[in-house]
């Protein structure tokens, strides 16, 4: 029984050390440190103090169980008092290892990430995104659409939106064919509450009459990710700019290593 209670234990050691070692590595990431060798190393540390002050404890005497007396001839039935005294002290029945062992396991639950986590992790740690509007923030897809009605910002898109403004400088863009389709869209953003967090301001909207003038944006700001849905620009930009996501239904069939594809820019973080 103590050998089996020593390798439950061990057990319940090597998790907590795989559990610390998630834990430190979410810590350290934001310092681009070797984040699992230093959680790897902290659970190890912890796993081997424990083991050692477990070996080093003396066992104490062990209580032995008390003797089962045989039932006498003159009571033939006996009393629910005294099978209670069959059970060895210190032994705990099977419904408490199963409430102990479900509290270990509710304990070690892997920890949901929160969307902030997410983005930084997807990101790579970027600290500047350039993006277009339509097609990715804005319902519409086509500067035509936006000249002939309103501009809506797609919600699903909005919270992700603004949790990349707390950790990038964000860029957006869009070509318009006049001076309307850019309010249209600066109202948009505005209602949306897109410009309420601080993280973007008006002067970080940016307009051209041409796809080739949305190119010369990205490349002027050097983002470390741009996000679009023209692959002609798309693989234009391949070799100029760190990482690239490629907002479209269908994936292309050929992509530079850099390049990556999601049908929305919510999805890519796991959003929907």
């Amino acid at each position: 029984m103590a050998e089996s209670s020593r390798e439950d234990l061990f057990q319940l050691i090597k998790r907590f050390g795989a559990y610390l070692t998630v834990k430190m590595s979410s810590f350290f990431s934001l310092n681009n440190l070797d984040s699992r060798s230093v959680g790897a190393i902290a659970g190890l540390a912890l796993a081997i103090v424990f083991t050692w002050r477990m070996f080093r404890s003396p066992s104490g005497p062990q209580r032995r169980p008390p003797k089962r007396q045989a039932p006498t001839t003159s009571n033939s039935i006996a009393s629910p008092q005294s099978n209670t005294t069959l059970i060895p002290v210190g032994i705990s029945s099977p419904p408490e290892d199963l409430r102990a062992q479900n509290v270990v396991d509710e304990f070690f639950q892997p920890v949901k990430p929160t969307l902030g986590q997410v983005v930084r992790q997807k990101l790579s740690e970027g600290r500047k995104v350039t993006c277009r509007l339509l097609g990715v923030v804005l319902v519409e897809s086509s500067p035509e659409e936006i000249q002939v009605t309103q501009a809506t910002v797609r919600s699903s898109v909005l919270e992700v939106l603004l949790e990349i403004t707390k950790f990038c400088d964000l860029y957006l863009m869009e070509r318009v064919l006049d001076d309307e389709s850019e309010k249209k869209i600066l109202v948009a953003l505005e209602n949306a509450g897109v410009f309420t967090s601080g993280g973007l301001v008006k002067d970080k909207v940016l307009f051209c009459s041409t796809e080739i003038g949305r190119s010369s944006f990205v490349r002027q700001l050097e983002p470390d990710w741009h996000v679009d849905t023209n692959l002609e620009i798309i693989s234009q930009l391949a070799r100029f700019i760190k990482y690239q996501l490629y907002v479209s239904p269908t994936r292309p069939e050929r992509s530079a290593s850099n390049v990556f594809s999601s049908p929305s820019l919510e999805q890519f973080f796991g959003c929907l």
